[in-house]
């Protein structure tokens, strides 16, 4: 999931965002809530496609280390802006950077989590692959991601205009049982599955693997 013109798109999508509300409140405190739960003082996280670090200033205190990471300049500057005006832990640090980039450094977290990102790279398969290199031995995979049998209308509009403005965009709205599936390709036991959503008909599958 190179930089360019997605990370253009995303800058322009994610940037006013980063003031605005969360849809639905009570599914993204679940799924942080649940999240934290399998997360450790001791634990290297880190979160692709963390966008304005929302996600990141809820889970970073209660870990060692916390990298935010997200394809847009533009996105990862506001994340890094709301630091100091959360007053939020040392440990915690934002960077522009892909899997890619990251899988070529040493493996060094101990949690790798995606929310609502691993339906927009392009290649799945070879994104779980560089994940699985950047976690160590018995490291943990949590990705929350949309849920394609609930019949989402606004998902399954978005999708077609996104791709049409933005030719590099790509989002692979995949059944559960093919995602998960490829998880375990990657070299994942999958131990925990979950639908998350409040609104009926905007479920996402929340699914937690660790590293064989």
């Amino acid at each position: 999931m190179g930089f360019g013109s997605g990370a253009r798109f995303w800058s322009k999508k994610l940037k006013p965002n980063s003031k605005s509300s969360i849809s639905d409140e009570a599914s993204y405190q679940h799924t942080i809530d649940r999240t934290a739960t399998f997360l450790k003082p001791t634990d290297n996280v880190l979160e692709l496609g963390c966008g304005t670090g929302t996600s990141a200033l809820r889970l970073a205190p209660g870990v060692q280390s916390y990298l935010g990471t997200d394809t847009s300049p533009e996105v990862i500057k506001a994340a890094t802006d709301k630091i100091e005006a959360a007053d939020a832990p040392s440990s915690l640090s934002f960077r522009t950077a892909t899997v890619e980039v990251l899988a070529g450094e040493p493996a060094r977290f101990t949690a790798i989590l995606g929310f609502n990102y691993l339906h927009q790279v392009p290649d799945i398969p070879g994104t779980l692959r560089e994940i699985h290199l950047l976690l160590g031995n018995g490291g943990l995979l949590i990705i929350k991601t949309p849920y394609p049998k609930e019949k989402n209308i606004l998902l399954r509009i978005v999708r077609p205009v996104i791709q049409l403005v933005n030719k590099s965009q790509r989002l692979s709205i995949l059944p559960e049982i093919a995602l998960s599936d490829q998880i375990r390709a990657a070299g994942f036991d999958i131990f925990e599955t979950e639908k998350h959503g409040s609104k009926g008909k905007d479920l996402s599958s929340f699914i937690v693997a660790r590293k064989k």
